[in-house]
């Protein structure tokens, strides 16, 4: 067993799940556990180790982004911060216990994205211990909670920028302060740079109409029918209309109709009925033009919608130029001759938007991610971690 693989049974083994997916006060919510053991392995190969205080959960105890920092031979110049997220989506307690088949290890968590926080912590305290450590380049690990429900880790994180490149909450000029100029977000890419993703974006539409008994609907308007109307318009002409939409290395925009509801019982006319849509955005999509061609389609159908936004934070979508030079040599260590993009939404965007230059990249297959039986090819993991680990030591 190697390394990774080991830190990785041991990562599937403490839950992590958001608290979000739970009850009130469950012994599997928060990251904590998974947090703590991390600290413990990364202070124990001599990187320094501090918290970021995120959430507080109702029992009191906070959520916080694990930062493990390897500081340069010199003094820093440039950080490079290695991103994967702590938190999983929630599973029965079988899930919790790692077992390895075929090659494979089996586990919540394993791909999404404890995979990637064992490969890029490994290869962190392998660099650490080796005679490769950079002469000018600041290594941060970053485990950051509250991906999969609102991303507060992330947020919080470019929200004390000065953090992450060693500067003090008491410094007024930044001297001492340096550029972070690349992150490398953890998630399941197959082991391929991404620099674009979509984004999520999610929507309430509400129809109103006007009661009446069901023996009588013709005095009443039915906003269930209304609502209908406006469904079909939507997975129709509107997803017709962004199939032709396209970027280069995302594909298409597009639509989805998850969520209806409307009415009390079948004898009394709807008044109010509610959908709510998921648009993955590309790059340059904003919300209020989302919503702005929402209701001009609605309107020249002549339908009417309220539209009001159905998620606790943005989901931007991600665009990273690979012509960046740190990029282009990432891009070469991994063999890759372009970049990739992948549909799903992660930390990367938050990251970019607050002026980290990110791109995504870990072991596994988001076809995986949040299934009965998630799991990871141990070759890619390892794979993963030598790629990280070589990237690294390449840095001056």
């Amino acid at each position: 067993m190697t390394r990774t693989e080991k830190l990785l049974a041991e990562l599937i083994a403490l839950p992590s799940v958001n608290p979000a997916f739970l009850p009130p006060r469950h012994p599997n919510a928060g990251e904590k556990r998974v947090a703590d053991f991390l600290a413990a392995t990364a202070a124990q190969a001599g990187l320094e180790v501090e918290f970021q205080n995120v959430l507080v959960l109702a029992d009191g105890h906070h959520r916080c982004n694990l930062i493990a920092r390897l500081r340069p031979r010199n003094i820093t110049k440039r950080t490079i911060l290695l991103a994967p997220h702590l938190d999983t989506v929630g599973a029965d307690e079988t899930k919790f216990i790692p077992h390895r088949k075929n090659g494979r290890l089996y586990g919540r968590g394993a791909c999404d994205t404890k995979g990637s926080v064992a490969a890029m912590l490994t290869a962190l305290c392998e660099l650490a211990n080796s005679k490769s450590r950079p002469l000018e380049t600041e290594i941060l690990f970053a485990g950051l909670v509250d991906e999969e429900n609102a991303q507060a880790g992330s947020r919080a994180l470019v929200a004390q920028t000065s953090r992450l490149c060693g500067a003090t909450e008491k410094s007024t000029h930044r001297r001492d302060a340096c550029a972070t100029i690349l992150a490398i977000v953890g998630e399941p890419t197959k082991l391929q740079v991404v620099t674009a993703h979509k984004g999520s974006l999610w929507l309430q539409l509400a129809t109103r109409g006007k009661a009446a008994h069901g023996a009588t609907p013709q005095l009443g308007k039915n906003a269930v029918h209304e609502m209908a109307r406006v469904v079909e318009i939507l997975e129709t002409d509107y997803a017709a209309q962004l199939r032709k939409r396209k970027h280069k290395l995302l594909g298409a925009a597009t639509v989805n109709v998850g969520k209806i509801s409307g009415g009390t019982q079948p004898n009394i006319v709807p008044d109010r009925c509610t959908i709510e849509i998921d648009r993955r955005t590309l790059p340059a999509e904003t919300e209020a033009g989302v919503r702005r061609e929402i209701a001009a389609l609605l309107q020249a159908k002549k339908l009417a919608a309220k539209i009001s936004s159905a998620t606790l934070a943005p989901a931007l979508p991600l665009e990273t130029s690979s012509k960046l030079p740190l990029i282009r040599k990432f891009l070469r260590s991994t063999n890759q001759t372009r970049p990739a993009g992948v549909d799903y939404f992660c930390d990367a965007a938050v990251l970019s938007a607050g002026g980290i230059p990110s791109v995504v990249f870990g072991p596994g297959d988001i076809a995986q991610a949040h299934t009965a039986d998630e799991w990871i090819s141990l070759a890619a993991l390892e794979r993963g971690k030598n790629l990280l680990l070589n990237f690294l030591k390449s840095l001056s």
